[in-house]
């Protein structure tokens, strides 16, 4: 018996315009969500994001054989396993959740909500973030690889410290509107194997080009300054303390998160979310 087309499933991407009315309704569930449970899932994103970064350093560490841009590419594939895990295991992320901006550019939130929805993700992103990389520094993961894991995390570390404020505000705009255009595509693909596709370009580049996340970094920069308190480990690998030096936690939260952090509102609420809430999704007065 033959089926009407309108039966059939339809397997097509959401065009744009859908995309921004699904952004809307996701971001009152989310700004709507009751506190514990967004602070759960927030700490759950964090944690995802910290294994998708330890994955990347782990694939990179003693990679310096290979051309720049080559190495690049790989910690940018593997490192996109965070946000697959946000994505298709359910957790709340902040850079992601600037998309909220939109429900309330068309009044569908107050501001209130809005940043009340942002604070507390990104307190439990910060406590899944750190917490793993404990977890990770307790495990002694970081001497693997004839302690190549760990001298890795330690110049990734450093170079975030060493950025000046100015540089890391602007990388991390760069960053999250990549971050949100791929959780702009997520949202208007229909399958679990779409949703992975979409993603996997959007996040590679942003860590093949060296963009700061403020996420990934509550991961990376505690871990690196975990490694760094390690006396035995790096007498080992022949360094001291001092060849640190740029890796303090002073620098870790003022010199990084905090420009990292207002640039990824920026990239993500105002060049991703502000623009399509303009296009597709302006109140009628």
């Amino acid at each position: 018996m033959d089926r009407r087309s309108s039966d059939l499933p339809n397997f097509d991407a959401l065009l744009p315009a859908e995309i921004a009315a699904k952004a809307e309704e996701v971001g009152v569930k989310k700004a709507n969500l009751p506190w514990h449970q967004t602070l759960v899932l927030s700490v759950l994103a964090g944690a995802f994001i910290a294994l998708g970064a330890l994955f990347s350093t782990t694939t990179v560490a003693g990679a310096a054989a290979l051309p720049y841009g080559v190495a690049r590419l790989l910690a940018g594939l593997t490192f996109c396993l965070g946000l697959i895990l946000v994505v298709l295991a359910g957790a709340e992320l902040f850079t992601g959740n600037n998309l909220i901006v939109m429900a309330y550019l068309n009044r569908k939130l107050t501001a209130p909500r809005v940043l009340r929805n942002w604070a507390l993700v990104y307190v439990g992103n910060l406590v899944g973030a750190v917490a793993t990389a404990a977890l990770v520094y307790l495990s002694g993961q970081y001497g693997f690889g004839g302690g190549s894991v760990g001298l890795a995390a330690l110049a990734i570390g450093t170079a975030k410290c060493s950025l000046g404020a100015i540089p890391a505000f602007f990388l991390g705009v760069l960053c999250n509107a990549l971050v949100c255009l791929a959780v702009w595509l997520t949202m208007g693909a229909r399958t679990a194997g779409d949703k992975l596709l979409v993603i996997l370009f959007p996040i590679a580049a942003f860590v093949a080009a060296g963009f700061e996340h403020s996420v990934a970094n509550m991961y990376f920069l505690p871990l690196a300054l975990f490694i760094k308190s390690d006396g035995a480990f790096l007498a080992a690998a022949g360094k001291t303390a001092a060849d640190f030096g740029a890796l303090t936690w002073a620098q870790a939260v003022l010199g990084n998160l905090l420009p990292v952090t207002l640039g990824n509102i920026v990239g993500g609420a105002g060049l991703v979310g502000a623009v399509y809430g303009f296009v597709y999704s302006r109140p009628k007065p």
